[in-house]
């Protein structure tokens, strides 16, 4: 089986999956999925949603709400702020766009090439 060379177009592709796994994993889950939908359609809420609220619209329990509001949070598509002891989780969409628009930036250079 002969190895093929990537292209330099091929190469930045494949490094620019690798450097936003995390946000393209963070889209992969349904209940992520779900959590970012429930988030947009709350986006009037400046104060945004508590975990409480998330978790009363999903089918999961709280300790894995958090868990994957955790990871969209690592990710950079949510963020959160405190008010005493509750967290209220909204929307940081623009820097991952952009991540992956790059991404899909560099795919049409390929089928272009």
């Amino acid at each position: 089986m002969s190895v093929s060379q990537l292209s330099k177009v091929q190469n930045e592709a494949l490094d620019n999956f690798v450097e936003n796994f995390d946000i393209i994993n963070a889209l992969a889950d349904r209940n992520r999925q779900k959590i970012i939908v429930l988030l947009f359609g709350n986006l009037e809420l400046e104060s945004g949603m508590t975990v409480t609220a998330i978790t009363n619209n999903m089918s999961i329990t709280q300790p894995a709400v958090s868990h994957h509001l955790k990871i969209l949070r690592d990710s950079g598509i949510v963020a959160y702020r405190k008010d005493g002891l509750q967290s209220y989780y909204y929307l940081t969409l623009q820097e991952p766009l952009e991540k992956l628009e790059n991404i899909s930036r560099n795919l049409r250079l390929e089928l272009e090439e």
